[in-house]
């Protein structure tokens, strides 16, 4: 009896250690899933705090080294090189920047020189060397008075009349709209605080400039402009490709809401942005229903998702074309490209399937909408290279972890991921639409943020007209003074695209 009982204490023991080993086999899978996926979120930390900014990726050696045929042989000597032309850092500032002003300064000796030789003393000879070199001067404030001349009749001696002054931003006012413009781009294009700007202007010898006074006259410049504005936006909007894409925008005070968004909108030749208290999809849907645009180009936010599915429906309806989501390339290769040393080996294949893709994008640069196409057909089979890889290897990595995240990403967009393959006319990536936005980004690290609502929408406005500017290639500061000359005499202003064209025409 006792060894039978021996023997039923040992079976329960070994039950026991094999019910043990399962759960503890069962303890180690999870921990060690749960290990991978802090070591992916790690991963991406320590990327986005440490890691380079650029996504180039180095350059492959085998491919600068010359191929064997260029190599010179002993029956045919190696061919002189050709004379290589005359850079911009050879030439004289004269003939590098024709149009400045040039200022001749002659230089002589203080005291008759003594010829070294026979110790007579030495004439001018007429004979000079010439030498150039860039200087800067001050920059200048002047304060102007105006002078209205009054008219009287001397027949009845009954009125006086006196000149109009010439129209201004601020009428009446201590600025005019050269200074206010100068101090705006300065703000909005250069990124420069308004008190930085005044403390520059007392460097330069003219003390005392208000930058509180200033930030308002901006603020009437941008309601003065608010018309270009709103045609800028209607140029945006009237596109078949339409990007969009938001960053945060800081509340300072004014709002019970700290945290804003400024978003963007843009096509190929204009910009607008708009400055919101929500990061909610009702924001871009409130765009869309303005816009004509068959294709949005975007990241993979959800909110964007869910302004398509609902303007689409509004449009079926109208028996209107639907509008098709287009994603940015960029945002998923950098799912796959971390930076970092110990990258598994099956993200790096993938890096260098868009490595590929980007070469051939870059072939395509300057090509007409066919030869776009060729190029873009080349693309197709390394997409689809990746998407084998991503739908044979998604589930060999735990759910959480940063590859599979990567794999699910490529598959879940991948039909907007290749829209561009099929239209010349979508981009890429989105990553036009992120620089537009780099402005606001570099500047709010000066400035913070905004005091009220009026300086959200004043920064919307100047950054719309700078930004657009900046597209077509054009002077922010003649922008502005032309459309404000144009405003001032009852005339249409013109967007910085139109301004463009009528500058090539009169080239022309």
């Amino acid at each position: 009896m006792g060894v039978r009982l021996k023997k039923l204490e040992l079976m329960e023991e070994a039950k026991i250690k094999e019910l043990d080993k399962e759960k503890l086999l069962d303890l180690v899978l999870t921990w060690r899933e749960r290990l991978e996926e802090y070591q992916g979120i790690l991963f991406r930390i320590r990327k986005r705090v440490f890691g380079k900014n650029s996504e180039k990726s180095p350059r492959d050696k085998k491919s600068d080294e010359k191929p064997a045929d260029n190599k010179p042989t002993d029956e045919q000597p190696p061919a002189p090189p050709s004379p290589t032309p005359r850079s911009d850092t050879t030439k004289l500032p004269s003939e590098r920047y024709p149009d400045a002003p040039l200022r001749e300064d002659e230089i002589d000796f203080s005291t008759p020189q003594v010829c070294q030789a026979c110790g007579a003393t030495m004439q001018d000879s007429g004979m000079t060397e010439k030498s150039e070199y860039l200087d800067v001067g001050e920059k200048e404030y002047i304060v102007v008075q105006q002078k209205r001349h009054k008219h009287r009749c001397s027949h009845c001696h009954g009125s006086i009349v006196t000149a109009p002054p010439p129209p201004r931003v601020i009428p009446g006012g201590s600025y005019s709209d050269g200074l206010i413009v100068d101090a705006t781009l300065s703000k909005y294009c250069d990124l420069i605080p308004m008190e930085r700007y005044c403390e520059m202007a007392g460097r330069n010898g003219f003390y005392g400039l208000p930058p509180h006074s200033l930030i308002s006259a901006s603020h009437r410049l941008a309601e003065f402009l608010f018309g270009v504005y709103e045609l800028i936006k209607k140029e945006t909007l009237d596109t078949e490709v339409l990007l969009a894409d938001e960053t945060p925008h800081r509340m300072l005070e004014g709002d019970e809401r700290k945290r804003w968004y400024l978003w963007g909108f843009s096509n190929k030749f204009a910009c607008f942005f708009e400055c919101h208290d929500s990061r909610s999809g009702d924001v871009s849907s409130e765009v869309l229903k303005l816009s004509r645009c068959q294709v949005l180009l975007t990241d993979a936010y959800c909110g964007y998702k869910k302004s398509v599915a609902q303007i689409n429906q509004e449009r079926a309806e109208k028996g209107i074309l639907p509008i098709l989501p287009a994603y940015c390339n960029a945002h998923c290769r950098r799912q796959f490209s971390p930076g970092e040393e110990n990258v598994p080996v099956d993200a790096k294949f993938m890096v260098k399937q868009y490595e590929k893709i980007y070469r051939l994008n870059s072939e395509a640069k300057g090509l007409p909408e066919d030869g776009i196409l060729e190029k873009r057909a080349e693309m197709k089979p390394y997409f689809e290279k990746m998407r084998a890889e991503a739908l044979e290897k998604v589930e060999t990595y735990p759910s959480k972890s940063g590859m599979a995240e990567a794999y699910s990403y490529l598959l879940k967009y991948y039909d907007g991921l290749t829209l561009f393959l099929s239209n010349p006319k979508i981009p890429i990536d989105n990553n036009t639409s992120e620089r537009l936005l780099r402005s606001h980004v570099v500047g709010r690290k000066t400035w913070y943020g905004t005091h009220s609502r009026q300086g959200a929408k004043t920064a919307a406005v100047h950054f719309s007209l700078v930004e657009s500017c900046k597209m077509n290639r054009i002077n922010p500061r003649y922008y502005y003074l032309d459309a404000i000359d144009r405003i001032h005499h009852k005339q249409e202003p013109l967007t910085p695209r139109q301004y463009k064209e009528l500058l090539n025409d009169n080239t022309c």
